[in-house]
């Protein structure tokens, strides 16, 4: 419920506070005081297009503040899945928009979009005037008020659920279907790369091997030339490493003899002489050992050339190409394991088409009785609302296909005049007409609708007289389960208000300034005297009063 609503230079408004209650709250006042301008404002307040038009001509931006108190514990559930903490069961909420046209947005003193505001919007308030969006008009929103009606929502619950089940089947075919389609055309590449990988038979370490291989073949000749020149220097004459250790080894005789203590040389000596004789041979039998062999070198070559090959095309180095033909010859596999897998996808998809089939069913045959006590039910109310001869109707027209909200769409029609077609809603109502469309909803759906307020402009455009206090009679009958802001020209329904609300137009430096007071007692009466023609007229002032004692009579 809309406790406050606070609007400060917005157009003609400089500054305003609308102090609303439970029940029906009517709005009154001259043409052109601003009514309609403080539903405008609420609609900014609740995610409305920012215009910098709207801001009062001086004024650096128009600032709109809600204080709305959220009663319902499953309207709070719903406003906290948007993110909101609903403080203390209540809603505070500011919109500012500037001169340059920026807006900005706070609930609860934390920022928020116009976005959010637009969601909260729909579950708090339902506006229904010449420049809103009427809810009605939305599928969902038909869609809605049928099952609510029909006492349909568990099983829309059920198809949504089974639905989202066969979304999933269908996603996870669909994606296994591509896979095995996207193996099916590469399999022959896939199986190239498995041929060709193990048609090489290849060992991790196989290429660093084949490097130190032709490295030594392609040496051969240098390494036989400095084996042999080894061979020769250690043991290969007079002038040979052995021949200096034997020199040495002569001169150490006379030495020890001389000096015992130099006896120890010998040792080193005979180790060097040893160690000399068994370089030579080893040198001597290297160099005879290696050959030049071209045919194993070409040999070698091309197998590192082909395995080089392998690793550039694919990946890097042996362990890797390895890895490359695993990972083909297990695509290659998949596609048996995905035929057998899409087989047993095929029939948990077709046992959920037809779960989905009976749940739409079932939710089909609910709505379709819902739909034709809801029209009876909103044509009975239409006449007492000023639409003699018109008649509503709920059309449920098949789609090709179960979506997750059923098997069909729902169109509200009306056929407004006798001899007319019934057309959907949104072309053969005008404003007033859509708004007491609503209004005979509204009076039928009472006990479901949870929206907490609603807000009627022009709901009396176009009546007067009897079906003027038949409409205010609808607006109380509403009212008595729901917050109601109605704007009326009409007596008859300003009568009937819990809370009566006049706003007033005047010059206020120099600007057109509107005000509004609530006003009770003798106040009320000369506002519905004025509204009968004239305050000053006392049959005018007899006839509020009266209207006024009927009112209280019909409350009581």
């Amino acid at each position: 419920m809309i406790g406050e609503l606070r609007v400060r230079d917005l157009a003609t408004i400089a500054d305003v506070t609308l102090q609303l209650g439970t029940g029906l709250n009517v709005l009154t006042g001259e043409t052109g005081a601003g009514k309609s301008m403080l539903v405008d404002a609420l609609g900014l307040l609740l995610g409305g297009r920012a215009e910098s038009s709207a801001v009062r001509p001086g004024a650096v931006k128009a600032i709109i503040e809600g204080v709305i108190d959220v009663e319902s514990a499953s309207v709070r559930k719903q406003v906290e899945a948007l993110g909101l903490d609903v403080d203390e069961q209540r809603l505070v909420i500011r919109r500012e928009v500037t001169a340059e046209g920026r807006s900005r947005a706070w609930v609860n003193g934390s920022p928020t979009t116009a976005g959010v505001l637009q969601e909260l919007g729909s579950l708090l308030v339902d506006l229904h005037g010449q420049h809103e969006a009427q809810s009605l008009l939305r599928p969902e929103a038909q869609r809605n008020i049928l099952d609510d009606f029909a006492g349909a929502a568990a099983a829309r619950a059920a198809v949504a659920s089974v639905h989202a089940a066969h979304v999933e089947l269908e996603a996870r075919a669909a994606e296994l279907q591509r896979r095995r389609d996207d193996v099916r055309r590469r399999a022959d590449y896939l199986r190239h790369v498995v041929a060709e990988i193990d048609k090489a038979k290849l060992k991790p370490d196989e290429l660093q091997q084949l490097n130190d291989e032709i490295r030594l073949l392609a040496q051969a000749g240098a390494r036989v030339e400095h084996a042999s020149r080894i061979a020769h220097l250690a043991d290969g004459g007079s002038d040979s490493a052995l021949h200096a250790v034997s020199a040495a080894e002569r001169a150490l005789a006379p030495l020890e003899r001389i000096d015992a203590g130099v006896a120890r040389w010998r040792e080193l000596l005979d180790a060097a002489y040893a160690n000399l004789r068994e370089l030579a041979a080893e040198a001597a039998e290297y160099a005879e050992r290696v050959q030049e062999d071209p045919a194993r070198l070409d040999d070698a070559e091309r197998r590192r050339d082909l395995l080089q090959r392998l690793c550039a095309k694919h990946g890097g180095d042996l362990p890797r190409v390895m890895a490359v033909r695993d990972e083909a010859a297990t695509e290659l596999d998949s596609l048996d394991t995905a035929e057998l897998d899409l087989r047993g996808l095929d029939a948990r998809r077709a046992a959920s088409l037809e779960q989905l089939t009976v749940a739409a069913a079932v939710l089909t045959a609910a709505r379709a009785a819902g739909a034709e006590r809801l029209g009876r039910a909103v044509g009975r109310v239409l006449p007492k609302l000023g639409l003699s001869g018109a008649e509503a109707m709920v059309r449920l027209l098949p789609l090709a296909q179960s979506a997750a909200f059923g098997a069909e769409q729902v169109i509200f029609e009306a056929r407004l005049n006798v001899g007319m077609d019934a057309k959907p809603i949104a072309r053969v109502a005008s404003g007033g007409e859509l708004a007491r469309l609503m209004l005979a909803l509204k009076v039928v759906l009472a006990r479901q609708d949870q929206v907490p307020t609603l807000v009627f402009d022009e709901v009396d455009e176009g009546v007067g007289g009897e079906i003027g206090g038949q409409v205010g009679q609808a607006l109380a009958e509403v009212a008595a389960r729901h917050q109601v802001l109605v704007i009326t020209h009409l007596p008859q329904i300003a009568a009937l208000a819990d809370r009566h609300l006049v706003v007033r137009k005047r010059a206020k430096g120099g600007l057109a300034t509107s005000d509004v007071s609530v006003i009770h007692g003798e106040d009320r009466v000369h506002e519905l005297a004025r509204m009968l023609g004239d305050a000053e007229d006392p049959a005018a002032v007899k006839h509020a009063e009266a209207l006024l004692r009927r009112a209280a009579a019909g409350a009581s």
